[in-house]
């Protein structure tokens, strides 16, 4: 109805006011109040009589002036509840102070032990909560019940719930598996611990990683992890990447971002939030962030083409988070060489403006050397908020980086209004996981979901699709398999890598009840060496696995040069061997005479198991590599090998 238009009031009740009124007055109130309008002149309408009624005891009620109209009103108004319509997120940022707005953006490392109260760890954890609210948690290793029974308790010490996110890359059993060593090795078991990107990559099937990231999601929530730091959509274009290498779904951008958007769709279509990782792209370096700072020189035209297009198809399919790279790319930030993660440049101009983010912005570990060395906590996370990130992760010193953010606030260095971005992105993200309404989880569901057949079999189904056979020379594979031939399995490892080779070796053993298996590592000296050679000449086959990534526990980017030795000796002597990598995929090019070399991508127990099946024609082989690795084999290599008694398949 337009301003300045006359309704007539009419009440029910009798104590009710009745009286002409300009629209638009508090009708509302009126109408609460038993009365109810008709459009209408401005002549007052007068009850209608009763049939028992006098009619000369009928009167018009004198209307009240405005004045008295209005102090009705307002009387009547004042008596009404207010309701704030705003988002949990909104009303809660109003609330907060200078301090706990600083608090809310960091996230610190939490180990997920058994802390009694009073310990160390215990105080250190519940310090960050109480007293400097903290917004959320990184929570590193631990059993499945270990890690949802101390978030739970953290949960309930925190203020407002605690956003919790971790390293989740294979799954929930990167983080959530593992064994102890007493003399003897227990598999404690725990989360779904799937292979590597990279051979999810070798299978060539969006299902599968789409699958992955499912499961992920669900076991995550199920253990109170909200958001797995997954995936890795960095394009691994650089043989002498000492941190990405298997770490990456592989070399070819388009099948990157795929595979990407298939485990993003996995993640957040069941209830997490995917985080792709490391922005501006992290593959194609030859320094770890962890211990320097990597230079890319390629061109904006470059990086557009190659390290950027896995983010902006993710970034379009509407990827809910970014962690930031702590790698230098001066085409994208004016020539300067600085961390990406303090580079407004990267974050604000190209991640924001250009490719369009409106997501949650991760740092990288602030405490990484290539941040730790350059600034203290409070700076770097002032720097890592003007450049455009939202959360800090792991700084030096919590209570640093909270005073440096407030000291730069009040020092208008930075503004309030652009740390309430970033807490807000923060509060929204709490909001749409519903952990206002609900911030634990159920302990009874744990083992109804995490780490069951369901999700074990699809690991083993990823691991088996992506074995992956690069050389078979005299047709060596699959192995014929004589219960009495003498065999060696000799396994390389780090020293703390427990279960290295050990489901490989039990089904190996399971065909060659004779099997000597043996373990070196980055310790062992030349008399361990020569040991081998001597028991190589008694051998019908030697199998020689290596369970390293990109860097070994030496710290160098290739095998030991012992290690080495030992396979091109085995070449020598002509005893039929072949080489496993349940890793870096281009060891190869240390001995390329080898016999036979086989990928299995990951040491995981699925990728275990699946080499050995592939191995004793128990299952097919048809994975392609997602990579190349020069000089020998180009994206797509890999001999096909049906399984033993099938007729599909070709070699």
């Amino acid at each position: 109805m337009a301003r300045g238009k006359h309704l007539i009031l009419r009440c029910d009740r009798p104590e009710s006011v009745r009286s002409v009124v300009a629209w638009p007055s508090l009708l509302a109130v009126l109408l609460l109040s038993g009365c109810s309008a008709f459009s209408g002149g401005a002549t007052p309408v007068a009850e209608t009589p009763t049939p028992d009624a006098d009619p000369d005891s009928i009167a018009m009620a004198p209307a009240p002036s405005l004045e008295e109209m209005f102090d009705s009103l307002a009387q009547a108004e004042a008596q009404l509840p207010i309701q704030d319509t705003r988002s949990w997120a909104e009303r809660t940022l109003d609330q907060l102070t200078l301090e706990e707005k600083a608090g809310q953006i960091l996230m610190p490392w939490v180990l997920g032990d058994f802390a009694p109260e009073g310990s160390q760890s215990h105080e250190r954890v519940f310090s960050f909560i109480e007293e400097q609210k903290i917004g959320g948690v990184i929570m590193s290793v631990g059993t499945p019940f270990e890690v949802a029974a101390k978030l739970n308790d953290l949960q309930s010490h925190a203020d407002l719930p605690l956003l919790v996110a971790a390293d989740l890359e294979t799954g929930a059993g990167f983080r959530m598996r593992g064994a102890i060593h007493m003399p003897g090795t227990i598999d404690l078991g725990g989360a779904t611990n799937f292979p590597s990107l990279m051979a999810v990559g070798a299978t060539g099937r969006e299902d599968l990683a789409y699958e992955m990231g499912r499961i992920t999601a669900v076991e995550a929530r199920a253990v109170g992890v909200h958001v797995p730091f997954a995936p890795v959509l960095d394009v691994n274009n650089n043989p002498d990447n000492p941190i990405i290498n298997v770490r990456s779904f592989g070399e070819d951008p388009e099948k990157v971002a795929e595979m990407g958007i298939a485990f993003i769709r996995g993640v957040q279509e069941n209830g997490a939030i995917a985080t792709g990782k490391h922005f501006p792209g992290h593959g194609d370096t030859n320094v770890d962030s962890h211990v320097g700072l990597p230079v890319i020189t390629h061109d904006r035209a470059r990086m557009d083409s190659v390290e950027l297009r896995p983010f902006q198809r993710a970034i379009d399919s509407g990827m809910g988070a970014i962690m930031t790279a702590h790698i230098s790319v001066p085409s994208l930030n004016g020539g300067v060489r600085e961390p990406s993660t303090l580079s407004p440049e990267v974050l604000t101009n190209v991640l924001r403006e250009e490719m369009g983010f409106e997501g949650i912005v991760f740092t990288d570990a602030m405490d990484m050397s290539a941040i730790a060395r350059q600034h203290r906590s409070g700076e770097a996370a002032v720097r890592a908020l003007e450049a455009g990130a939202d959360v800090i992760l792991m700084p030096a010193s919590v209570s640093g980086a909270i005073e440096g953010i407030v000291t730069a606030v009040r020092e208008g260095r930075l503004t309030e209004a652009r740390l309430d971005r970033s807490v807000m992105h923060v509060l929204e993200t709490k909001e749409s996981l519903g952990l206002h309404e609900n911030r634990y989880v159920a302990m009874e569901e744990i083992p109804r979901t995490v780490g069951i057949p369901e999700h074990t079999e699809v690991a083993g189904q990823i691991a088996e699709e992506a074995i992956t056979l690069l050389k078979n020379d005299n047709d060596l594979l699959p192995l014929a398999g004589t219960r009495s031939a003498r065999v060696m399995s000799v396994s390389y490892r780090r020293g703390s890598d427990v279960l290295a080779g050990r489901y490989f070796n039990q089904a190996l053993r399971e065909t060659y009840p004779r099997l000597r298996a043996v373990e070196v590592d980055g310790d062992s000296d030349e008399d361990e060496y020569q040991e081998l050679r001597r028991r190589a000449r008694e051998q019908a086959l030697v199998v020689v696995s290596t369970y390293v990534t990109s860097v070994n526990v030496s710290g160098s980017f290739t095998l030991p040069e012992e290690l080495v030795r030992f396979v091109r000796f085995l070449d020598e002597i002509g005893v039929p061997h072949t080489v496993v990598s349940f890793g870096n995929p281009y060891l190869i090019t240390d001995f390329p005479d080898v016999q036979s070399y086989l990928l299995a991508w990951s040491g995981s127990e699925a990728s275990q198991r699946a080499a050995a099946a592939a191995m004793l024609g128990q299952s097919r082989i048809h994975g392609r590599t997602p990579t190349r690795i020069p000089p020998l084999f180009e994206i797509g290599d890999g001999l096909l090998i049906p399984r033993r008694g099938s007729n599909a398949g070709a070699r």
